[in-house]
């Protein structure tokens, strides 16, 4: 009888260690397979991130200068008309050492800065709203995918007659060009969400606001940045436009202004100068805020390899 139990006991354990090592060996195969699945990307060298990054718009603004130069030494077009990048720094110095050139760019971002968050609160829920109802969407969408393309510098003669040569007009062109961009990025991230991703969210309790929050919104969220980006774009440009026409001395000088005094005073140093910091805090903002976060986002969902 013992040496039954005995041998039941030795079988029992010998199944007992078979199983572990089954489970041990499915295990290693995941691991192994999710390894084969899993890019690792070594980290490149500072100076070898720095260099493939910065040298490549550098390079392409040393033959812009150098072609400008060209052109300015053989006189393709008068000196007045096209002064060379010496004469455009020596302007923009100028006004440096005016202590004006940096209220002229700090204006013009507060503007649309500003704007921007106002385009944003507008733009987000009527994003929405065109996305998840239908009539809503048959009825304002094509309206919106029509705003977003008629120029933004249209409106600044109908907001100039409702509001006068204010802040109002500038915002409310701002709000126009912004926001129909905003409203159809989001809209477009929305759509891309799987149907399946909604489903698991409704089983789990997450309908109203709750499926909103926390499942339609972080699964849209990469479109929805696309629009932001686009949104930031239209908000600058149709800043920009505001600034040229609607100027006075009871508003703020930004750089619109800046740019609009150098045409009045035919100064062509001074109008390529305020192009060139229009430019700049385009990019600026661009790579600085923007680009940042969307890489944050593709990569917090796989869609940029991790390095390590």
């Amino acid at each position: 009888m013992a040496s039954t139990e005995t041998t039941t006991d030795t079988h029992n354990a010998a199944d007992a260690k078979a199983a572990g090592a089954r489970g041990a060996e499915a295990a290693g195969l995941e691991a192994g397979l999710d390894a084969l699945e899993t890019k690792v990307v070594s980290r490149p060298p500072v100076l070898r991130t720095l260099l493939s990054k910065a040298l490549p718009p550098l390079i392409a603004i040393l033959i812009v200068l150098a072609l400008w130069q060209l052109a300015y030494h053989f006189e393709l077009r008068a000196h007045y008309q096209l002064p060379s990048p010496v004469d455009v720094w020596g302007s923009l110095r100028e006004k440096w050492l005016e202590g004006t050139l940096l209220s002229y760019v700090w204006e013009s971002v507060s503007r649309g800065a500003l704007g921007f968050v106002a385009s944003l609160i507008i733009g987000t829920p009527l994003g929405l709203l065109v996305a998840r109802v239908r009539p809503v969407r048959a009825a304002i969408g094509p309206i919106l995918s029509g705003l977003q393309s008629l120029p933004s510098v249209a409106w600044v003669p109908a907001a100039i007659i409702w509001f006068g040569i204010t802040d109002a007009t500038i915002y409310a062109v701002v709000l126009l060009g912004a926001v129909p961009s905003i409203a159809n990025g989001l809209v477009s991230g929305v759509d891309r969400v799987p149907p399946l991703f909604l489903r698991a969210g409704r089983t789990i309790g997450a309908t109203g606001m709750k499926g909103v929050r926390h499942v339609l919104l972080p699964a849209a969220l990469p479109g929805y940045i696309s629009g932001l980006k686009q949104g930031w774009a239209f908000s600058w440009r149709s800043l920009m436009a505001a600034e040229l026409i609607a100027t006075s001395p009871d508003l703020g000088a930004g750089l619109g202004q800046l740019l609009d005094q150098g045409r009045v005073g035919f100064d062509m140093s001074l109008v390529l100068g305020a192009i060139l910091l229009i430019l700049l805090v385009g990019i600026g903002i661009e790579l600085l805020i923007f680009a940042p976060i969307e890489r944050r986002v593709l990569r917090s969902r796989g869609l940029l390899a991790h390095a390590r």
